[in-house]
């Protein structure tokens, strides 16, 4: 994300809010206090502003005479957002530029004040008093004093368009008798309500929260403004960006926390952070009184909107504060509210008038609100709505959550021809519910842990594992098989113990946490072996061998893959059996048996394609190619990886999709169609990013550098090495580490840098040789051997050589021993030639010595 710089006029303002306009604009009285004083025609003065540069630019351009202006234009948003502060500079900007020569009238409605709003026609009467009417001459009906409004601004047409800013209307009503006729003039007003409705053509600017970096930086701007020498910004970076943090990027709440530390000029920000951490405190700790006395929170900035509501949507506004993730569906709120969808849908659209919630994208049924109003609803449905129909509405929506949830998992998993709930009518619309809920879902797991439904917590938690997978969320995944993990344990729930270990192990293993997935895995094997639950033995055994392969214990690893498929077999489990072998294969090929692989992978895409299991046979089409390619059989591996590509482009997956093609370059790059590889792995790597997958990316570069050697673009094959090199660091991958440093090394030897070939070498030799990778230490030194040669250092290249041969007899492996033999001779003969040369040569000089 790019970071935007805190610049003067380009974001929120740092106002101390709405009162210090009043010495500007003399107040309006409300309704039946007599008739409304004189008001300054003058705007009040703009602050600075940060992070808004979108919204001013959009503004601006919908007050631009040049363009087909809408004539009326509302800023909305949430209390404290910032909506004077953005129509105020945007106002003073069109005033610079000379845009409303005829010119720009501020009048202040106090649509949310307790003493009462200004009317239409009070805002009205002083309109026409600024614009130079006398209060005798003032018409006494609203008709006449609308007509005489008008024909003052067709007046000052002749000099040039005027400009209406009205500020904190809470009502259409107020702003109507304000709208300007004739052309060029233009109303501005801001609200909390999303003003709409027949007869007033307004368009909306919705404001939100700023962003981190605007958040703080407004904190940070506010503070060196007052004091230019103020050190804590610049010493507590760190903290400024947690006190930004829990004010949820509110202007309103950063105000006051900025103001706070201006006022005390001795308080650390680390402090202050402290003081806002604690969420049930926060909204008090968000309150500043000045030395006038006035006082200025966020907590009664809320109050204001709330006291406005009809008590339907009240109570909806207090029930929202139960669901626990950031945004929520129509049809959870009207699980939460009990009531029909058509009346919940109605309560939510008041919620979004009032400013008070949003709907995010508009259209798609799902309302977010802000943190810091999420917090004041809470405190209200604690204060209103504490006791049973709390209670009742909490375990009504974690209800729903998991019977929904359960249903979207059946989907996840059904294989073609099997039952499914008809809750969603296919796989898409289930894993679309999961897309738009997985935040409420993981959040609702530790929730029904701690709010007396520890069943349902671990039936989420269940239902969740595929889908948590399939999509990647790994974090997410570990989090939520550990809640479940705690909660079994609490229960005394053995056979859910089991399930969660299993399921945490292979969560850990997705994060690279090896070794904690396997004691995972183990734990797991012994309770269900204690229970005599033989399909869950065989499940953990199954996901302990994916985890010993990843520490490369490959001879345990299919041991266990091996028992699982026992097990799958003795059960008569078919499907199980698929997934026992398609991994037994993975493991079979690191162990060099290619022939076994083959027909592992075989036999597992056969037995899924039999299910119809369509994902499976991508996967083991996929594991079939790379086993094929280790076999040499490349056109036969190009086929299996175009195959597996293709489904899973066709079901949608893209991680799928991108290891399928960067195997098939790697296939491709085999048979020396070095553009085509480059070609696939450049898709898997905007796969790779598009995901976030880190790791993937390592991998899918240093196979793109191989391919670029081949095609001789040895300087772009270097950068991508060391790109993965840089990426494989970073995950403690020194397996993958070590390969890239053996391909770098190779690339280095071709553009002539043999020194840091042989340092490439030699340190890709000590991976090796720490991870104990007999074969690809013989690799290494075969690499290293031709590196020496380069430059002459026959004696080393010879032992290097002489090493690998040794290697590759131990293992068996007759194509490397060769190679390793080839490269020997050549190095034996180099070193005689040199030598025969070196002897030539001084024998000549002793000759030529002898003559002289």
């Amino acid at each position: 994300m790019s970071q935007r710089a805190t610049a003067s006029g380009h974001g929120q303002t740092n106002q101390v809010g709405r009162d210090q306009y009043n010495n500007i604009t003399t107040t309006v009285l409300g309704p039946g206090a007599g008739p409304a004083p004189r008001a300054d025609a003058g705007l009040p003065k703009g602050a600075d502003l940060v992070g808004r540069e979108r919204h001013t630019n959009e503004l601006l351009g919908l007050l631009d005479p040049g363009g087909a202006g809408p004539g009326v234009v509302v800023v909305t948003g949430l209390a404290g957002v910032g909506k004077t502060a953005l129509a105020l500079d945007a106002a003073h900007r069109a005033r610079a530029c000379g845009w409303f020569p005829g010119g720009v009238l501020f009048v202040h409605l106090r649509g949310y004040d307790p003493a009462g709003a200004v009317t239409g026609g009070q805002a009205l009467e002083t309109l026409l008093r600024a614009l130079g009417v006398r209060d005798e001459d003032l018409p006494p009906t609203l008709a006449e004093q609308e007509s005489l409004y008008r024909s003052e601004l067709a007046r000052r047409a002749q000099v040039g368009p005027v400009l209406v800013v009205a500020d904190d209307a809470s009502a259409t009503a107020q702003l109507l008798p304000l709208m300007p006729a004739g052309p060029g003039h233009q109303l501005l007003a801001t609200s909390r309500d999303a003003l709409t409705g027949p007869g007033f053509p307004g368009r909306l600017i919705s404001l939100d929260q700023l962003d981190a970096v605007s958040a703080a930086g407004l904190i940070a701007h506010t503070l060196t403004q007052v004091r230019s020498n103020d050190p804590r910004p610049s010493q507590e970076p760190g903290a400024l960006r947690e006190v930004a943090a829990h004010c949820g990027g509110l202007p309103l709440a950063l105000t006051i926390a900025a103001a706070q530390l201006t006022l005390d000029p001795g308080l650390p920000i680390t402090d202050l952070a402290a003081s806002l951490a604690d969420t049930r405190t926060r909204l008090q700790a968000l309150r500043y009184e000045d030395r006038d006395g006035r006082s200025l929170g966020v907590q009664a900035a809320f109050e204001l909107s709330y006291r406005r509501l009809d008590e339907q949507p009240a109570g909806l506004l207090r029930l929202l504060s139960l669901n626990p993730g950031p945004d929520i569906s129509t049809t959870s709120a009207a699980v939460l509210t009990d009531e029909p969808l058509p009346a919940t849908r109605q309560g939510l659209a008041a919620l979004v008038r009032a400013g008070l919630i949003g709907e995010q994208p508009i259209g798609s049924n799902r309302w977010r609100m802000h943190d810091l109003t999420l917090l004041y609803a809470d405190e209200l449905c604690r204060r209103h709505d504490d006791g049973p129909p709390r209670q009742e509405a909490l375990e009504r929506l974690l209800e729903y959550y998991r019977a929904t949830t359960d249903a979207a998992d059946d989907h996840l998993r059904a294989l073609p021809r099997q039952p499914v709930p008809d809750l969603f009518p296919d796989r898409t619309a289930a894993l679309a519910w999961f897309d738009a809920e997985h935040p409420n879902l993981t959040a609702a797991v530790p929730l029904a842990a701690t709010a007396g439904r520890p069943r349902t917590a671990l039936s989420l938690a269940e239902s969740l594992v595929l889908y948590l997978s399939d999509r990647r969320f790994f974090l997410d995944a570990v989090t939520t098989a550990e809640q479940a993990l705690t909660t079994a344990r609490e229960l005394g729930d053995r056979h859910g113990e089991g399930r969660a270990l299993n399921n945490l192990g292979t969560a850990l293993r997705k994060v690279r946490r090896f070794d904690d997935a396997i004691t995972a895995h183990t734990q797991a094997i012994d309770i269900f072996r204690e229970l005599g639950d033989r399909h869950g033995e065989g499940m953990a055994l199954n996901n302990l061998g994916n985890a010993l392969r990843e520490v490369r214990r490959f001879d345990d690893a299919i041991t266990a893959h091996n028992q699982d498929l026992a097990i799958c077999r003795e059960l008569g489990d078919r499907h199980g059996e698929s997934m026992a072998l398609n991994n037994l294969g993975n493991a079979l090929r690191e162990v060099r048996r290619f022939d076994d692989a083959i027909t592992a992978h075989n036999q597992a895409a056969d037995i899924y394609r039999e299910l119809g299991d369509r994902h499976g046979e991508g996967r083991a089409l996929n594991n079939l190619g790379t086993a094929l390619q280790e076999a040499r059989r490349f056109d036969d591996a190009i086929t299996a990886h175009n195959q597996a590509a293709d489904i899973f482009h066709e079901l949608g997956d893209r991680h799928g999709e991108g290891m399928a093609l960067n195997n098939l370059g790697s296939a491709l790059h085999q048979v020396r169609r070095f553009d085509d590889a480059i070609t696939a792995h450049n898709q898997d790597l905007a796969i790779c990013r598009e995901l976030g997958d880190r790791h993937g990316e390592g991998q899918t570069v240093n196979n793109l550098g191989n391919a670029l050697q081949g095609a001789r673009r040895f300087d772009d094959a270097i950068t991508a090495y060391n790109q993965a090199a840089s990426i494989y660091r970073e995950f403690a991958d020194r397996h993958g580490e070590g390969q890239t440093l053996n391909n770098l090394g190779l690339a280095l030897r071709k553009v002539r840098r043999f020194d840091d070939a042989i340092t490439a070498h030699n340190q890709n030799l000590a991976i090796c040789r720490e991870l104990g990778d007999r074969h690809r230490e013989s690799m290494a030194l075969n690499n290293l051997g031709l590196a020496l040669q380069e430059v002459r250092r026959f004696d080393d290249a010879i032992t290097a050589h002489n090493q690998s041969a040794d290697i590759c007899r131990e293992l068996g492996d007759r194509h490397g021993e060769s190679m390793a033999l080839n490269n020997l001779g050549t190095a034996q003969t180099e070193m005689r030639r040199s030598r025969g040369l070196l002897g030539l040569w001084r024998r000549t000089i002793r000759r030529r010595d002898a003559a002289s």
